[in-house]
């Protein structure tokens, strides 16, 4: 069969029908038919599918081992969230995008240690608890924390400026489902725009900014894992997230205080605020 443009799907779709597992044939064949489609409808000339290849090379050689640009890819065109919001547990508590700076081993941290090593910003501290979600508490569940610093800035991002291991923290919650830790306000921040997800925001004429937030992993055996966020309250951004990423319920007060005595208790100096913020786990057999 002549490979012409009315015959060129179906070639493409039957090469796939050896394919011995049936979920990697269904895959292949509904990107291949999308990817057709697209192709059919705005009909690029050679030098824009040269552009496009080019582009999406950028994105790969973007990528090390602290930066991830196709993950910021799927960020910005909303895929990150879209695929998050299909695989929600709706009883859980509601779970946003990883983002490009998580790193996969966060140091060790007891309740109430501080994240900040820097020891500048406004002090912080954030509370919760881990429940499931009947309502009971999760003992000894782990909570993967991370966060920018007062400048908008990731350790990763600067590190000759913020040691290894600034704005994180993985704890664990005590016998009645709590945990607590120490740090700073974060701020907003654009992502990354010297590459090649930078350009395509500027070509489409969008800013590249996030409203000021703390990441979280929530996780327990048993349990589904949540990857989410909280949002600090009244901030820039929070209508217009370059990433798509602010749900309503994830929006946090951080209440600020100079009440003197709270502060020495939770090891903090005056002014401070406080963030409250419960987590909440679907069961793993659960269906999402």
């Amino acid at each position: 069969m002549d490979f012409t443009e009315s015959t060129a799907l179906d070639a493409v779709l039957d090469s796939f029908e050896d394919a011995a597992d049936p979920r990697v044939r269904e895959i292949l064949r509904a990107v291949a038919g999308h990817l057709h489609a697209l192709v059919r409808d705005v009909r690029p000339t050679l030098r824009e599918w040269e552009q496009a290849i080019g582009f999406l090379t950028a994105v790969g050689q973007k990528c090390d081992d602290t930066r991830q640009e196709f993950v910021l890819l799927s960020d910005v065109l909303g895929i990150s969230m879209l695929v998050e919001t299909m695989n929600a547990d709706p009883a859980g508590t509601e779970s946003t995008v990883l983002g490009p700076f998580h790193m996969v081993q966060s140091p060790a941290r007891e309740l109430g240690d501080s994240i900040d090593l820097l020891g500048t910003g406004t002090p912080c501290v954030v509370s919760g608890t881990v429940t499931a979600t009947t309502g009971e508490p999760i003992a000894g569940a782990e909570v993967d924390v991370w966060q920018c610093d007062e400048h908008g800035f990731y350790d990763v991002q600067r590190p000759g400026v913020q040691p290894p291991g600034n704005g994180r923290g993985l704890f664990r919650t005590d016998e009645r489902g709590r945990f607590w830790f120490r740090t700073v306000v974060p701020s907003h921040y654009p992502i990354p725009t010297d590459g090649p997800v930078g350009r395509l925001l500027a070509a489409a004429g969008r800013h590249p900014y996030r409203p000021a937030h703390v990441h979280l992993i929530a996780g327990a055996s048993g349990y589904r894992p949540v990857t989410t966020h909280i949002f600090v309250a009244s901030g820039p951004y929070l209508d217009s997230d370059a990433v798509f990423a602010v749900r309503r319920n994830l929006i946090v007060d951080f209440d600020g205080s100079d009440d003197a005595d709270e502060a020495a208790r939770l090891g903090v100096t005056v002014p401070f605020r406080h963030a409250r913020f419960d987590l909440r786990l679907a069961d793993a057999a659960a269906t999402p």
